[in-house]
């Protein structure tokens, strides 16, 4: 789950990393309104999206006076911003948030991950700044500094401080260096993030050290313990069929392919991916529908996929051990005769009650395709998909 930089920031401000005075607006005189509320003479005005890169896109506009806060955020409210991490379409701008502008003697690059490999949190860490720390890994990769932080003792203040040092702070800013070290880890931990990303952590001329850019990621699976997180989600941000889809406890990811894919177990998700592109096809999306694919369910699952207009064809994929293939099949069934499915539809079904599951689907009299193998089942889905599109163009050019 993400959340806005605002959000971050007033997350983090709680554990006592120190952040520029703003506020959020969701209208032009709103943001004035903020920017007069936040007293000085210039504002940074920032549009409020789940992506990074919003300055090279043209989403964060430095204003000098009242009415040029005015005029940004009247450009940027309803704006479709394009950055390289939202993709060609973009997201649209439905909140700004309107910020002090510090006088900035340095940026540093800050991160908290969950290393996976150490099973351990790993603090990154950089003395270049205000850019993605991919680029900063391909161009500078010496000024990348990490630090693993041992679970059982936490981030230690000496830890912290080995950080700031390292980052060339001078002994007055490694002090307040380490507070917003051991602020951002405590805000790791208590509130089961996966990312903590500062970027850029800057030092002012005055030599105060601030976090002028944040974005924290957290645990779907933890959500139900941090009501006070989970509030702060906005679906507006996100794909509505993956909000669709944890309402029905389904996990779904919507892809660039037209070979829809409805498959229990997310390792049999990815196998199956993998073999519709060795056949020569592309998936439309990864959908788990888990071990409890009840026939409504499975119901549910092709509603989902069909709403994605580029879908073709779909592929029905279960290795049935918790499941059942008789419910799966009655599920495939019932979503093939209710939505009148008009695209190719191939099922493999395997493990308990495969055999009753057959006799279902073989029983329907429908023209479902069947497969007893994963391979098998990738080349059939993919063979029917171009059949179905070469049947459409002769039809569409007046052939018999």
């Amino acid at each position: 789950m993400d959340i806005h930089e605002y959000q971050a920031k007033e997350l983090l401000a709680g554990f006592g990393v120190a952040i520029p005075r703003g506020g959020v607006a969701y209208s032009p005189e709103q943001a004035v309104y903020r920017a007069s509320e936040i007293g000085g003479a210039r504002w940074a005005v920032k549009a409020q999206i789940h992506s990074g890169a919003r300055g090279k896109a043209g989403g964060i506009k430095l204003c000098a006076n009242e009415d040029e806060v005015r005029q940004a955020a009247k450009a940027l409210l309803g704006r479709r911003l394009v950055t390289h991490q939202t993709g060609p379409e973009g997201r649209v701008v439905h909140r700004l948030y309107v910020e002090a502008a510090v006088p900035i003697e340095r940026e540093i690059y800050l991160g908290l991950v969950l290393d996976r490999k150490t099973e351990k949190i790993m603090v990154v860490s950089s003395a270049q700044g205000g850019m993605e720390i991919e680029e900063i890994a391909r161009n500078s990769p010496e000024t990348i500094l990490r630090e693993v932080v041992e679970p059982a003792v936490g981030m230690t203040a000496f830890q912290a401080r080995e950080i700031a040092f390292g980052l060339g702070l001078t002994p007055a800013q490694v002090s307040r260096a380490v507070i917003t070290l051991l602020g951002a880890y405590r805000a790791f931990r208590d509130l089961d993030a996966t990312m903590v990303e500062i970027n850029p952590l800057v030092v002012t001329n005055d030599g105060q050290v601030l976090a002028l850019d944040c974005k924290m990621t957290f645990d779907d699976n933890a959500m139900f313990r941090r009501p006070n997180v989970s509030e702060l989600r906005d679906y507006a941000e996100e794909d509505p069929r993956e909000a669709q889809a944890a309402e029905h406890g389904l996990n779904y990811v919507g892809l660039d392919g037209d070979i829809g894919c409805i498959i229990n177990g997310a390792g049999l998700a990815m196998a199956t991916m993998d073999m519709i592109q060795h056949a020569g096809g592309q998936p439309a999306n990864f959908l788990d529908v888990g071990g409890g694919a009840s026939p409504e369910r499975v119901a549910a699952a092709f509603r989902l996929v069909l709403a994605d207009g580029k879908v073709g064809a779909i592929l029905v994929n279960i290795f049935a051990g918790i499941n059942r293939c008789d419910w799966v099949a009655q599920g495939v069934v019932q979503a093939a005769r209710d939505l009148q499915m008009k695209i190719p539809l191939v099922v493999r079904l395997a493990g308990t009650n495969v055999e009753e599951g057959r006799r279902i689907v073989r029983e329907s009299g429908l023209p479902i395709l069947t497969a007893e193998t994963l391979s098998e089942a990738a080349e059939r889905v993919v063979t029917a998909l171009k059949t179905s599109r070469a049947q459409s163009t002769r039809a569409g050019n007046g052939a018999p």
